[in-house]
């Protein structure tokens, strides 16, 4: 946390706070609530943020702790597909009930025509700075792309994203 003393109880909320520590504060409001399937994903969000913190060995930015949560989405997804497959649906149901949890700390999804607005603007200015770009450019303008979502502070599928490029490129 920063150095400046808040004044009111207003003022606790105006100072930034970074994900690592607005989990832990949340870990001990689900114990106080007794809300033992939350304090259970808040948990295994402390260690997999801890963990990525060590093998870094300094703290993590927001970025960072965003990818980690990123990827943790991404498990549970392809857990529940294994889950399924495998005629396991209480285990799934219970990786379901993690990600809208661990959704709730990153940065909100970019809508599809948010998205695709971005897209064309990426491959507008590309065009603007030399040729249109082709399906040989699809990197670049993926690049691009990531960087207006990210510069949005949003966040996007990639799978979509790619979609729409390579739709945009066509």
């Amino acid at each position: 946390m920063s150095d400046v003393k808040p004044r009111s109880l207003k003022d606790w909320t105006d100072i930034q706070m970074n994900l690592t520590d607005k989990v832990q504060q949340d870990m001990v409001a689900a114990m106080k609530a007794r809300d033992a399937d939350r304090l259970s994903t808040l948990r295994m969000m402390k260690a997999a943020l801890k963990n990525k913190e060590i093998d870094k060995r300094a703290p993590l930015t927001d970025a960072e702790a965003g990818q980690v949560l990123v990827t943790m989405v991404k498990q549970r997804r392809d857990s529940i597909e294994q889950f399924t497959k495998g005629n396991r649906l209480e285990l799934a149901a219970k990786e379901a009930a993690e990600i809208p949890i661990i959704e709730s700390y990153m940065p909100k999804a970019a809508g599809e025509e948010e998205i695709r607005s971005m897209v064309d603007a990426a491959i507008a200015e590309m065009s603007a700075a030399g040729t249109r770009p082709t399906a040989r450019d699809m990197g670049s303008v993926m690049k691009a792309v990531q960087a207006k979502i990210q510069a949005a502070g949003a966040r996007a599928d990639g799978k979509l994203v790619s979609e729409m490029v390579k739709a945009a490129l066509a």
